[in-house]
């Protein structure tokens, strides 16, 4: 008995030391003086020499091409503006973030070196609207004393100011930085939204460098989720203020609230990204709030958002194993599980994923007149280190400033949280358009003829028509017969009686990345009131032909020496061509058929981290990734 009560008397010593210790630790700063340090030891301690990487390239400036030109770019990045990114160390300001995406090297909060490969054609600056303000305020003399404390926070944050802030945000209503007085006036925001706008009019260079004003809408959901939305902005005439999740509860209030402030020559779309941590949000039939979307709703959203970011640093968005897919490439950077029955959080719904948005799409159609979700794809970074564009494998540093600052804290996490092993460096987004400038790169965004990519810089076309043939590989001119003959990608093909669809696709090798291994073509379609899927390879590389039984590729003997991260520069194609018809096509059905192209195997991020610290790569990562591009759809029949 005397053993029961000593027993039950240290259990409960042993929980009051947990919980005090779990409360020291949620208090205590995150980057003491001797932590700062320590990241700095780290960092050079990182052997940077462990393997070799291209030598940065100057920019190129190609002349206006009525055929139009492949311009690559980021939609999606974070400054120190952005509260999140300031707390996690990053100083680096709006104009950095430009002058980085146009090719100069930087150092991170914690002192790596960054520098693109290439430079960037195009950027957005899209820091987080809540935050707009919050830095002006606390400068000014008349704060309260509440207000000055969460000013204190954001200088030496601890976790506990991180789930104070997750709670107030996902509140419904959120609830405001600035507390219940809102003691971050209209004024502040107004003037951390001009500083946006006037940055991206220093930096913006017609035929160099292109800019957009724009932000992030960020109402966040439990469980770290998402449904968040990028503002792009066609020019300088912009409203005077940027909507935030305080000010629009919903989608459909965000693009009614800018539509009223935004009168012509103004222009804006919205860009939704990380479908695949909405937890089904993104595509489905209602708001945040549960409230049912209308046929006005449905058409006002087809009319400002023409474009789904599916790759960024959080993950792929393009599909998901599961839901009848059976397609082994959803795999790729995809770290969240399909939901089990009564899941809500931390998984992959069936409306959660942009392929099955577009065959959502297809059965609005039926019900509307048109269709709400025939939106192109885009890939972008989401990082909130000031680097857009920064999307190279080797040159990743994690996405959030001095939280992963190291190769350690990366595949190790800080303090014991969780690592950035589930992250990726993120996408690009690439425009095919006449010339280099807002209004070329904005036509070209909203008539969707653009491209995502996992950052690999592949030149992908894809056209679709009713008279295409082989000669068109060996034509001196098949980009101009392609557009004079059929459409390009985000365009709408309707097939008279009799004609069958035939589709072109081009891609070229990144000339500083692995030769290819193989172009698919996804198509997605509706028979008997039900929505399908299927995947096709159509072209492999070193003269491997299709599978007749499995419909693949054989599987390429690309090998990569996981020593030093170098891949086999001989084996793939640097151009896969060809011209394909779909052996199942029925003119009776509504279908989407867009293109992905797969890379032969580099280095994931995480192996090249694993160098840096002379280690073996984590077993339980993928040493290796097979770098993707996917098309904008191609929709043939319907309205």
């Amino acid at each position: 008995m005397r053993w029961i009560y000593g027993a039950g008397v240290l259990v409960v010593v042993a929980g009051f030391s947990a919980y005090f210790y779990v409360q020291h630790q949620l208090n205590a700063p995150l980057f003491t003086e001797e932590r700062q340090q320590q990241i700095e030891a780290e960092v050079a301690a990182q052997n940077e020499e462990a393997f070799t990487r291209p030598a940065p390239q100057p920019a190129t400036y190609p002349p206006s091409n009525p055929l139009n030109n492949a311009y690559f770019g980021d939609l999606h990045s974070h400054s120190a503006l952005s509260f999140d990114s300031y707390i996690f160390g990053n100083r680096l300001s709006v104009d950095d973030a430009y002058r980085i995406a146009k090719g100069n090297a930087f150092e991170t909060a914690s002192g790596e070196r960054i520098q693109l490969s290439m430079p960037l054609d195009f950027a957005a600056v899209t820091d987080h609207a809540e935050g707009f303000g919050l830095f002006e305020t606390c400068a000014g003399e008349a704060v309260s004393d509440d207000f000055m404390n969460l000013c204190r926070r954001f200088e030496s944050p601890n976790p506990n100011f991180f789930l104070d802030l997750r709670e107030s945000g996902e509140k419904r209503p959120p609830e405001n930085l600035g507390g219940a007085d809102n003691a971050i006036g209209d004024e502040q925001a107004r003037s951390t939204w001009a500083q946006i706008v006037a940055a991206a009019e220093r930096h913006n260079e017609p035929g160099r460098f292109t800019t957009f004003a724009a932000y992030e809408y960020s109402p966040p959901l439990p469980d770290r989720g998402k449904i968040h939305r990028n503002v792009i902005f066609r020019n300088d005439t912009v409203p005077t203020r940027a909507i935030s999740a305080f000010d629009a509860l919903t989608e459909i209030n965000l693009w009614n609230m800018i539509s009223a402030d935004c009168e012509a020559p103004c222009d804006f779309i919205t860009i939704p990204h990380n479908p695949n941590k909405s937890w089904g949000l993104a595509f489905a039939s209602h708001t945040i709030d549960g409230d049912a979307y209308t046929a006005d709703d449905w058409k006002l959203r087809d009319e400002v958002e023409p474009l789904v970011e599916i790759f960024q640093i959080k993950g792929n968005s393009e599909c998901s194993l599961g839901f009848g897919a059976t397609d082994e490439e959803c795999g790729f950077e995809q770290f969240l599980p399909p939901c089990a029955e009564g899941q809500k959080t931390q998984c992959i719904h069936p409306t959660s994923m942009a392929r099955d948005g577009l065959k959502l799409g297809l059965k609005l159609e039926e019900e509307l007149g048109f269709n709400p979700l025939d939106f192109g794809m885009i890939g972008s970074t989401d990082t909130h280190n000031s680097n857009p564009g920064n999307a190279e494998e080797y040159d990743f540093r994690g996405s959030a400033a001095l939280f992963t600052g190291t190769a350690n804290l990366r595949l190790r996490g800080l303090r014991g949280g969780a690592a950035a092993t589930v992250q990726n460096p993120g996408g690009l987004a690439v425009v095919w358009a006449r010339e280099n400038t807002r209004d070329a790169l904005f036509d070209a965004m909203e008539r969707k003829e653009v491209y995502a990519t996992s950052g690999t810089r592949i030149r992908l076309r894809f056209f679709g028509g009713p008279a295409y043939e082989d000669s068109l590989l060996v034509a001196e001119n098949p980009v101009e017969i392609a557009y004079q003959q059929g459409v390009p990608m985000g365009g709408m093909l309707r097939p008279t009686e009799g004609e069958t669809p035939a589709f072109y696709v081009h891609a070229l090798q990144d000339p500083l990345n692995a030769p290819l291994d193989r172009v698919q073509i996804i198509k997605g379609w509706v028979e008997d009131g039900d929505v399908n899927e299927v995947v096709f390879d159509v072209a492999c590389s070193n003269g491997r032909v299709v599978d007749e039984t499995t419909g693949r590729c054989p599987a390429t003997d690309a090998a990569v020496d996981l020593t030093n991260c170098a891949f086999d520069a001989d084996n793939g194609a640097q151009l896969l061509q060809t011209v394909w018809q779909d052996p199942d096509y029925d003119a009776g059905q509504r279908a989407f058929y867009y293109a992905r192209v797969i890379q032969n195997p580099t280095c994931r991020w995480s192996t090249y981290d694993a160098l840096r610290l002379g280690e073996t790569p984590p077993e339980d990562l993928p040493s290796t990734s097979t770098e993707m591009a996917w098309s904008s759809p191609i929709w043939v029949g319907g309205q």
